[in-house]
Formats: structure tokens, C-alpha cells, sequence
């Protein structure tokens, strides 16, 4: 189960409320990989599509699509290069994403929705919905998550794997799907392949 999110972080969602409507507060990334991915520019990738295993799996999903549009451009940007419908591809990419809000003050939501592949060793899940008091009562939050992992489709195992969190109003037009996803997408690839083991917060 993933840990809470980090006092940082309530804090930038918290301050956002008050400040654009179209802000995304920063986003809480961790990078994990061995070493640094060898792979040569041009190097062909497929995308994996089956769902995860949850109250969503096997239901199709709008949301899903944005995620792995957001995902395929920070991929290109790296030199790598999408597979056609039947070539083989040496690398495998698994992607999870998962929203969670608060429906009340003190009390999470059931709402739980994740699509994707998965999501390796830390496996998937959100932190706990926020409720923060500005005045204005209580307001609800939704907790976002992009998990991402690239393994070798040859043996299966892991070469590089992500996951990116971030709270934000549920109203706010940064909760919609396609700003979420572009935004978390972006800040999970920032200094691709990022320090492993190491949380950062990206703004």
C-alpha cells in the first residue's frame, strides 16, 4: 500500500487552492532502475494494455487513453521509438494509473479507478484523500497516481520503473484527465532516468 503523502505536498495543495485555477500543484516523483538504461536511440517499444487486477479491470476507459498518450510522447522523448501493430519490440512498457477522492471531511472515498499493466515492485494504490479548510469549508480533493515500468520483453525483468503523485480539487480543470495525465507523465520523465531510490518534488 502506498504511503501517505508527504507533508510537502499537503502543503503545495494546499496553496494552490488559493492561488490559479489551472495549477497543478508539484508532483511527487520516485525513480527506481539498476543502472542506467543502455538502450540506443531509436530502440522500439510496446506498450502494454491489459488491465489491472481491481475493481476496473476490464472496463474501458477514456481516462486510460490519456494516460497512455501522455506516456508514448515522454517515451518518444527519449529517443524511443513506438513499435508497429505486429513488430516485436525489445522493450515492454506496463502502465497503472489510479484516482482517489474524498467524499467527506475525515472519510475517503470508495472511488478507486486504475487501468493499465503492472505496476512492479511497489505495486499500485493512492494516498489518503485531503480535506483542507481555507475559509471557504472543506474542499474535496483527488489523489492521482501514474505508475510506469519498462522491462525487457525478452526475460520479463524490470529495467526502469516510476510512480508520480500529485493532489488536486476535484472541480479544478487540473483534475481533468488529459491535463493530469500530461502533467504527471512530465514530471515522472523529468531527468529521465532520475536518481533510484530518491523521491523528488517537481513542479
Amino acid at each position: 500500500m502506498m504511503r501517505p503523502l508527504s507533508a510537502a505536498l499537503l502543503v503545495a495543495a494546499a496553496l494552490a487552492l488559493g492561488g490559479c485555477a489551472t495549477a497543478v500543484p508539484p508532483v511527487e516523483v520516485t525513480r527506481f532502475h539498476n543502472a542506467v538504461p543502455g538502450w540506443a536511440p531509436g530502440t522500439r517499444y510496446a506498450i502494454a494494455t491489459a488491465p489491472v487486477d481491481g475493481p476496473a479491470a476490464g472496463m474501458p476507459s477514456l481516462e486510460w487513453n490519456s494516460y497512455r498518450a501522455a506516456v508514448d510522447q515522454q517515451l518518444q522523448r527519449q529517443g524511443l521509438v513506438a513499435a508497429g501493430g505486429n513488430e516485436k519490440a525489445p522493450l515492454l512498457v506496463r502502465i497503472a494509473f489510479e484516482r482517489a477522492e474524498q467524499a467527506d471531511p475525515g472519510r475517503r472515498s470508495p472511488v478507486s479507478v486504475g487501468v493499465g499493466g503492472s505496476t512492479g515492485s511497489y505495486g499500485s494504490g493512492v494516498g489518503l484523500g485531503i480535506g483542507i479548510n481555507l475559509g471557504g469549508g472543506p474542499k474535496r480533493m483527488a489523489d492521482l497516481q501514474l505508475s510506469v515500468r519498462i522491462d525487457d520483453a525478452a526475460t520479463g525483468q524490470a529495467i526502469w520503473e516510476g510512480r508520480a503523485l500529485t493532489a488536486v480539487p476535484v472541480k479544478a480543470p487540473a483534475a481533468q484527465p488529459s491535463l493530469a495525465a500530461a502533467k504527471l507523465a512530465e514530471a515522472l520523465f523529468k531527468d529521465f532516468p532520475g536518481e533510484s531510490g530518491r523521491t523528488i518534488s517537481v513542479p
